[in-house]
């Protein structure tokens, strides 16, 4: 909020119109709610890196246990 009021503030000593310096800081505001932080990026990184290991982890199981059984008959 204390940013809101110095970019008004700001915005009107620069002889732009209450109005429409109200008009901008609005929409800047609802910009930085748009915005995720970097240490939410990084939490959903490492989720997403299980997700990717667990799902290597059973392909790799598949293909193995179907090797395995495929071997079998072959002999």
């Amino acid at each position: 909020m204390k940013a809101a009021i110095t970019l008004y503030d700001a915005l009107v000593s620069a002889n732009v119109p209450a109005d429409k310096a109200k008009d901008v800081v609005e929409a800047w505001e609802k910009e930085m709610n748009d915005l995720v932080t970097q240490s939410y990026l990084k939490a959903e990184l490492k989720e997403l890196e299980l997700k990717l290991t667990l799902r290597m982890g059973m392909m790799l199981s598949a293909a193995v246990g179907i090797m395995i059984a495929s071997m079998r008959f072959m002999l």
